[in-house]
């Protein structure tokens, strides 16, 4: 007798796989993240691996809306938290392409990428001679 497991959504697990995504954060009293790892199930060895930030966006196609999370650690530096946010732009642009083939936003993405890059070097070029 062969057995088939149901997954969530109700598909057939005999032709498909599964894989894992975790994400371990730890707070302070205040309940502010001081650490965050994540972890991967479908790498050959997988383990818990510190990161600085996250973000991470559901569609709920229900109510036609983005749930979102997004987490830093007090770690984070401001520049970088600029470059992660330019990067998360830039790869929903990526993701408008591939998806939909939206070659205008996705170049609009693109170009407002080169905008923010562009003011984070003039504010931390600013900031540097500030400093000296």
């Amino acid at each position: 007798m062969q057995s088939f497991s149901k997954k969530i959504d109700g598909s057939n697990s005999k032709d498909m796989s599964t894989a894992d995504i975790h994400f371990r954060v730890h707070l302070d009293k205040q309940k502010v993240p001081q650490k965050i790892f994540w972890q991967a199930t479908d790498v050959a060895h997988p383990t818990l691996t510190p990161t600085r930030a996250m973000s991470l966006s559901t569609w709920d196609h229900k109510q036609k809306n983005t749930l979102r999370i997004d987490l830093w650690t007090k770690d984070m530096s401001v520049v970088d938290m600029q470059s992660f946010v330019v990067d998360i732009i830039g790869s929903l642009g990526q993701s408008v392409l591939k998806a939909t083939g939206d070659t205008v936003m996705a170049q609009k993405i693109i170009d407002f990428c080169h905008q923010l890059t562009s003011h984070i070097k003039k504010t931390t070029s600013q900031t540097s001679n500030e400093s000296a």
